[in-house]
């Protein structure tokens, strides 16, 4: 039998989804065939440090993390007697590929996507611009819209001018948005963050949490409407799925009602008019493509319930991705099981390292003569 293929999973991080991703972690290790991989956990702290013996995940889910030193901080140099026997001199586990399950900043906005570069590994997913523009929601809208694609009225927001002048933040808002909207951090998912505004005085408190978050924010015009989500797989020939509708247990898809309550309801496939769908997977396709992405990402949408117009609202890099997700179950729905569907991205991460790989990386005048 050929060697396994030694596949490591990150997971954790520090943002505010650190345990959203575990748990989707914890589901796409339970899945993984184990007679094709060797499965190398690499656990993340909130903190930063990296996990890469013993039992990352329970060390993590029992929160044994501690804050880094101000000797600490940078990059520390690895004593060579504390390395974990079979691992590099590094102290990173020996893999052949990564599947980095991060969400949020710090893990799906490029930064480990760009280490993994350096490193020469093959990884899952979007690459370092790609990634970097589906966690910022700023950017991406205005690769949307470059691309003729459709988003809703929205104005990007600073934390320095909203602390400078909070009024003249609000007036503006009330201005260009009116009621009701939505303040959002640029960068974070899972809803963290997000509040719902339906008049004045909910403003300031809403741009208060947004900024505790990022530094840059995104007001959003509300729109009624209901919530589609599509699931995008490939690389450059990209395939979508059959769209999903989220029906909410609360006013709008907040945390709470993705992770704590569970009355939310997920319909799969969506009742949906045939031409809506293709619409829909059209969208997502040119939305996966317009920032570049690779490998996965489920696109959200919003289908406004009073004129029929649909937008996008965003595209998640590295989506939730335990069974019960939105992302896999679209696949599961669409023909592709959740194990197929880690085979198939594991595929594409060796498949898009190796195109990556045909390019020089050096350059002689001489050979532009050829």
């Amino acid at each position: 039998m050929a060697d396994k293929l030694r596949v490591g999973v990150i997971f954790g991080g520090q943002s505010g989804e650190h345990e959203v991703s575990l748990v989707s972690a914890q589901g796409i290790m339970k899945a993984m065939d184990k007679e094709k991989y060797e499965i190398i956990p690499i656990g993340i702290t909130k903190e930063g440090r990296w996990l890469t013996s013993g039992e990352p995940m329970k060390l993590l889910q029992a929160g044994e993390q501690r804050s880094r030193g101000a000797e600490e901080q940078g990059l520390v140099p690895v004593d060579r007697r504390e390395l974990v026997p079979g691992t590099r001199e590094t102290g990173f586990p020996k893999v052949d590929v990564v599947f980095p399950v991060l969400h949020g900043p710090y893990g799906e906005d490029g930064t480990v996507q760009g280490l993994l570069e350096l490193a020469d590994i093959p990884y899952v997913g979007a690459g370092v611009l790609g990634s970097a523009l589906g966690m910022d929601k700023i950017a991406m809208k205005a690769i949307f819209i470059s691309h003729g694609l459709p988003v809703v009225e929205h104005l990007a927001l600073k934390r320095r001018d909203w602390e400078r002048d909070p009024e003249a933040t609000m007036e503006l808002i009330e201005k260009e948005l009116g009621y009701p909207c939505f303040i959002k951090p640029a960068n974070l998912g899972s809803s963290v963050g997000i509040s719902k505004v339906r008049q004045r005085g909910g403003l300031a408190p809403a741009l208060h949490l947004a900024a505790r978050y990022d530094r840059r924010m995104l007001a959003e015009r509300a729109v009624n409407a209901r919530e589609i989500e599509c699931s995008v797989l490939g690389n450059d020939e990209p395939i979508a799925s059959l769209p999903g509708e989220i029906v909410p247990c609360r006013e709008f898809y907040d945390y709470i009602a993705k992770y704590i309550d569970d009355r939310s309801e997920l319909i799969v496939p969506a009742a949906l008019p045939p031409e809506v769908t293709r619409r829909v997977q059209e969208l997502s396709i040119a939305a996966f493509l317009a920032v570049d992405c690779a490998g996965m990402a489920r696109v959200d949408f919003l289908l406004d319930k009073d004129t029929g117009e649909l937008y996008i609202g965003e595209l998640n890099t590295i989506p939730g991705f335990t069974p019960i997700s939105m992302y896999p179950k679209l696949w599961e729905a669409s023909g592709i099981s959740y194990s197929e569907l880690i085979d198939r991205l594991i595929e594409l991460a060796l498949e898009r390292h190796a195109d990556k790989s045909r390019s020089e990386t050096s350059y002689s005048p001489e050979q532009s003569d050829q």
